[in-house]
């Protein structure tokens, strides 16, 4: 257990700190050698985790690809000032609708699209407004929330749902509705305790006469009316997969494949340059960080996790839900996501996943929900955060903790009060 634990510290530490440019898959690999060579894992376990985690990484490098192609039509651009221009210049009613904005976004192109693709273009547009560095950081540190808070509705909203809708073999629909109502209320929570938070903030208008028309910023008016067909006919797409027991990287990656090249018909953009930045180092991050934790497993971590929620059932169902969304949330918020979610999905099968199904609804909502209280937590956080870097605007960790520590747990109890209603 030392070892092993040892070995996923010193990944981890490596992979949020980066030095001198190390990527996180590159990291991530080293960690799952060094694993092998160690004993801690073996050559089968490589081969379970690959398994495990190679449809929801395709997936999600597929839902990437796609976001990209359609920021290069402009269609994120044209949704932000459109929803800009409808708030009438109200600074509280743009507040809710980039937030609403955020939450689609989120859950149509996952947590990961909305930090990489949304945040440049947000900020972009609040500097052109002449908006000041109080409303700015409030803005931006709502929108970096909204990003995980409503990542749940959908499989394909967070790298984590898919993990877990593969693992436990989770159908499009089957999680689409149990999801629904736990969404939407993290999604209301969310708006309303940020709103409190950052109301003192908020300008009461903005001249939103600044703005370009949204059409302006659409490259191609008809790939981009063609666009809107395209996403109808791939979320039908999944739900279809679902009948037949397709994985979902087939549509996913299959349909970011086929938009790039309408796109490239189109002359909107190089395909190389767009597959070449796609963030192919998540593959190697995926494998990687998943076998160093499948170490953990190995020495004992996922037994102690099960005891611990088998604990929880014993004192009802309303217990043991809240218990495993705070659970899977705390030890996102110190270990990350990805390694919280493969840990609990393991414990949770070793209980018996019939008759516990709730249990891991719950770890999704807490994997995706936790990670907000501090800066490690997820993908998507660091991302975001390295986003807005480069943009020249730096959030200290606790400055982040402060907001996160603050609003994460009532609107993770919220949500997991929405499943327990489901």
């Amino acid at each position: 257990m030392l070892t092993a634990t040892l070995l996923f510290l010193i990944t981890l530490t490596f992979i949020i700190w980066q030095p001198k440019g190390l990527k996180i898959g590159t990291t991530a690999v080293i960690g799952a050698v060094i694993a092998l060579i160690l004993g801690i894992v073996s050559f089968d376990d490589v081969i379970t985790v690959t398994k495990i985690v190679w449809d929801a990484t395709l997936a999600f490098i597929g839902i990437i690809l796609l976001s990209m192609v359609l920021d290069e039509i402009g269609f994120f651009e044209w949704a932000a000032i459109k929803m800009a221009k409808l708030s009438g210049g109200s600074g509280n009613k743009m507040f809710v609708y980039i937030l609403l904005l955020g939450a689609l976004v989120a859950a149509l192109f996952a947590n990961d699209g909305a930090a990489l693709i949304l945040t440049p273009i947000l900020l972009a547009k609040m500097k052109y407004l002449k908006m000041k560095p109080l409303p700015i950081f409030a803005f931006l540190m709502a929108g970096g929330f909204i990003g995980d808070s409503a990542s749940n509705p959908l499989v394909i909203s967070n790298l984590t749902n898919i993990v877990t809708a593969d693992y436990f073999h989770i159908g499009f629909g089957e999680y689409a509705k149990r999801m629904f109502l736990p969404n939407l209320l993290s999604i209301i929570a969310s708006i309303a305790i940020l709103w409190l938070y950052f109301k003192k903030d908020i300008p009461k208008t903005i001249d939103v006469s600044l703005l370009p028309e949204a059409s302006s910023v659409i490259k191609n008016q008809t790939l981009f009316k063609l666009s809107w067909l395209f996403l109808a006919l791939l979320m039908m797409s999944y739900f279809v997969g679902e009948l037949y027991h397709l994985p979902i990287s087939i549509f996913a990656l299959g349909g970011a494949l086929i938009f790039l090249a309408i796109a490239t018909y189109y002359k909107v953009t190089k395909p190389i340059m767009t597959i070449k930045a796609a963030p192919w180092q998540v593959v190697w991050f995926s494998i990687g960080l998943y076998i160093v934790v499948y170490g953990l497993k190995n020495a004992g971590l996922t037994d102690i996790v099960a005891g611990w929620l088998e604990s929880l059932l014993h004192h009802g169902e309303a217990v043991s839900i809240i218990g495993t969304g705070f659970t899977s949330a705390i030890m996102s918020a110190i270990m990350n996501n990805m390694p919280t979610i493969m840990v609990m999905d393991i414990a949770i099968d070793q209980l018996g996943y019939h008759g516990h199904e709730a249990l891991a609804y719950a770890n999704i909502l807490g994997a995706n929900l936790g990670p907000k209280m501090t800066p490690i937590g997820s993908l998507a956080t660091l991302l975001w955060l390295h986003v807005l870097a480069q943009k020249g605007v730096k959030i200290g960790w606790g400055e982040y903790m402060k907001v996160g520590l603050i609003i994460t747990p009532p609107v993770l109890l919220v949500a997991l009060w929405g499943l327990l209603l489901r």
